[in-house]
């Protein structure tokens, strides 16, 4: 696990603004999970942090200065010069978005790379109305947005998560059809309680004992959507696969891992159809906003101890 004493805040000068250049200062950053993949020494989903560098992260921000035809003062921006109150960056690293959307920060959520994760997973295997479907880490930024994704697909839908106020978060707020907090027993147990008959899909942002009760519970033909690990990702050593894999085979399983990166084309087609569950008030987004850039790594490492419901955010004040 990441300790306060792995990080430091340091303060340096913003240099001068060259033409073609842009001086944004941001307003909100992200703090994610898989931030802690890229702090070992080694691939993970993409290169690995520098050390006595800034590191980087999802950010939305306001643009304060231009030499840049395409931004101008006041436009609303978002890019990955998280983990810091000013940057200067190319046009090519910014992305303009729309600041009558409130709050702001559901650039980091419901129409940010969260979003975009749930959305992608559940078209990557053409999830149908009537299937029944289980989100591990439901009440998280990807999870809850799953959940209601899938909802929107007319599916059953279960999650499990690790406390009863999230699990009436799910149930109450999200529209999930049964939850459980994985905590109260085993979660084979638990899951088969809530879909006595199978599951068609599982959403995996957990792995571990999650994805091997899932294999236990999904029916011939079912689907496994690897979005994330979380359960592992602070383990010293890697811990041992599923014992039931070989459901793979005698059920006929299909498991497909994927990056949202390299679904960034699809983005207009994204913020069309998910930005208007939003807009109209069919998709909830929630946040846990922490303030102040002093205070981020402590929100990076309540990510791994349950702090956060929804999407974890800091807001730069």
């Amino acid at each position: 696990m990441p300790i306060p004493a792995n990080f430091t805040l340091a303060h340096t000068e913003v240099g001068p603004l060259q033409d073609e250049q842009v001086l944004v200062r941001n307003l909100f950053m992200s703090v994610d999970p898989y931030m802690r993949g890229r702090m070992n020494d080694g691939h993970s989903y993409i290169e690995p942090f520098m050390l006595n560098k800034p590191l980087d992260g999802g950010a939305v921000g306001e643009v304060i200065a231009s030499r840049a035809k395409e931004f101008k003062p006041g436009d609303g921006v978002t890019s990955n010069f998280g983990w810091r109150e000013y940057f200067i960056a190319s046009p090519k690293d910014l992305r303009q978005i729309i600041c009558e959307v409130h709050p702001l920060s559901v650039y980091l959520s419901a129409l940010g790379m969260p979003g975009m994760t749930a959305w992608v997973g559940f078209n990557l295997m053409d999830v149908k109305s009537g299937e029944v479907v289980f989100v591990s880490g439901a009440a998280g930024a990807v999870g809850h947005i799953a959940g209601q994704l899938a909802k929107l697909r007319g599916c059953r839908v279960i999650g499990s998560t690790g406390s009863a106020g999230k699990v009436s978060f799910l149930r109450d707020e999200c529209g999930f059809d049964a939850a459980f907090n994985y905590k109260d027993g085993p979660l084979l147990e638990q899951l088969t309680l809530a879909a006595p008959d199978g599951i068609d899909v599982y959403f995996d942002n957990v792995g571990g004992e999650a994805l091997e009760a899932a294999l236990s519970a999904l029916r011939v033909n079912g689907r496994i959507i690897a979005c994330g690990g979380i359960s592992g990702y602070n383990e010293e050593k890697p811990r041992p696969g599923p014992s039931n894999l070989f459901n793979i085979t005698t059920k006929r399983l299909t498991m497909k891992g994927f990056m949202v990166r390299d679904w960034l084309g699809h983005q207009a087609e994204f913020e069309k159809i998910v930005g208007g569950y939003f807009r109209a008030g069919s998709l909830k987004s929630r946040e846990t906003i922490v303030s102040g850039i002093e205070n981020a790594v402590g929100a990076f490492i309540g990510l791994f101890q349950g702090q956060n419901i929804g999407k974890m955010v800091v807001e730069l004040t």
